[in-house]
């Protein structure tokens, strides 16, 4: 089979313009992957830095409520050591002989900064059902007073004590 020159010179530009076209694809293509390939690494920074952000985020919350907890810890001590105090206070009442004294005050150092307690005691003046008047006992009043921030706080209790006379 023979090709005449017509022939030959249609296929020959037939073959080139197949040519320059797959490689104005192929120069298109590799665009296209570049293209790609930097929008994908921008996506990338912005969920790097999006992903940063909540992690900080994050840290900020947790050093907030660890804050939380140790400011919630600190007034539970400090109010242990009040009742503490008010405990040991009721104890000596109770265990002197004798009426507890009408009013008393008394300041207390402690890491938490001064408390100061008031003793009152008063007549309980208690009846019986049929109206009988119980003497002798005492409704002794202890009152707790500290500042806790700036802010004044205070804790009382309140017991009855039977001395006879």
């Amino acid at each position: 089979m023979r090709f005449d020159d017509v022939t030959f010179n249609r296929l020959s530009v037939t073959l080139l313009k197949r040519a320059k076209q797959s490689r104005f694809n192929a120069s298109r293509l590799q665009l296209r992957k570049l293209s790609r390939a930097t929008r994908f690494s921008g996506f990338a920074l912005y969920e790097v830095l999006l992903g940063i952000t909540i992690f900080a985020l994050g840290v900020i919350a947790l050093g907030h409520a660890v804050e939380n907890c140790l400011n919630a810890s600190t007034i539970n001590a400090e109010e242990g050591v009040v009742r503490q105090i008010l405990s040991n206070r009721m104890a000596e009442v109770q265990a002197t002989k004798g009426a507890p004294e009408d009013s008393k005050e008394f300041k207390i150092d402690t890491n938490y900064g001064g408390i100061k307690v008031v003793q009152k005691a008063t007549a309980a003046e208690l009846t019986e059902p049929d109206n009988t008047l119980l003497n002798d006992i005492y409704l002794v009043t202890l009152t707790a007073q500290w500042k806790q921030g700036g802010v004044p706080q205070s804790k009382q209790v309140k017991f009855y004590v039977y001395r006879p006379g």
